[in-house]
């Protein structure tokens, strides 16, 4: 956003986390009601639903300010009807709101290329597009309100399932004394790899040795939370996910085993160590 030339302001939950930004130039705010009120478009995103509704209603909300005239771009992965809520309260307060979870971590965010998800009013998109593009390779319009939420969701289930699949797949290798090096390489050059998988496979295999590489995308427990998100909105949408619910037990067991907070990938190798004893 400041290499396309917009002022950035910033508030964290945590705030030790956000203070490396005030050295290149980003303004840090003491809350959400003091963010709105100093800033043209808020963008949050956030871990789940309980932590936005405190962002929106909490003390000090972002809801707590006249919201006349600025734009909200909403792009936490969270409940379809949680964004339907959110938007008429910030609606009503006079914002224009829009929905935009997006694909990517934290590399493309860094780089302006994720890819966006929008919903909501017509109109509120195409007057928000211009800070979308600076954050997206690409982003589409899919909807209504909740529409984005949608299909963040249903981007995010296979591939989160793959990360059970592939540990199941390398334990059939493991369990025949394969070399998991080269079980890797060989389910990277064949079909039953995914378009993330070749870049991940080292570091779970690493991981199953015991060598758990640093840095985090995306945790096992937020995938766990995610999949619960994807049940939930295929029951309220009148069918089942029996994918997800079988991969969200794995998920639920690696948290519990406390693999919580390790990279979501790493849900393999949790697998692979699983079956070996």
């Amino acid at each position: 956003l400041m290499e396309s030339g917009y002022e950035v302001h910033c508030w964290n939950r945590t705030p030790e986390n956000a203070a490396p930004l005030a050295e290149k130039g980003v303004v840090l705010e003491d809350n959400p009601s003091q963010l709105a009120a100093n800033v043209e478009v808020i963008i949050s995103i956030l871990l789940n639903d309980e932590s936005l509704q405190t962002l929106y209603h909490g003390n000090n909300g972002l809801l707590s300010e006249d919201l006349t005239g600025k734009g909200i771009i909403e792009m936490s992965t969270v409940r379809p009807e949680t964004i339907r809520d959110l938007g008429e309260s910030a609606l009503a307060k006079g914002a224009a709101f829009i929905e935009c979870p997006v694909s990517g971590t934290v590399g493309p965010a860094r780089e302006g290329k994720l890819f966006g998800l929008a919903g909501g009013n017509k109109e509120h998109f195409d007057q928000l597009s211009p800070v979308l593009d600076s954050l997206c390779r690409r982003f589409e319009y899919v909807g209504s309100l909740g529409a984005g939420a949608h299909m963040k969701l249903a981007v995010n289930l296979p591939l989160i399932v793959y990360w059970q699949a592939l540990g199941e797949a390398m334990s059939l290798a493991d369990a025949a004394g394969i070399d998991l090096d080269l079980a890797a390489s060989i389910l990277s050059d064949t079909s039953g790899t995914a378009k993330a998988g070749p870049a991940r496979i080292p570091s779970i295999v690493s991981s199953v040795r015991g060598e758990i590489p640093d840095g985090v995308m995306f945790t096992i427990a937020g995938m766990a939370k995610d999949l619960g998100l994807m049940i939930e909105t295929a029951e309220s949408s009148g069918f089942s996910a029996p994918a997800a619910a079988a991969a969200r037990n794995t998920y639920n067991e690696a948290t519990e085993d406390g693999w919580g907070h390790r990279d979501g990938t790493l849900a393999a190798a949790w697998r692979i160590l699983a079956n070996r004893s």
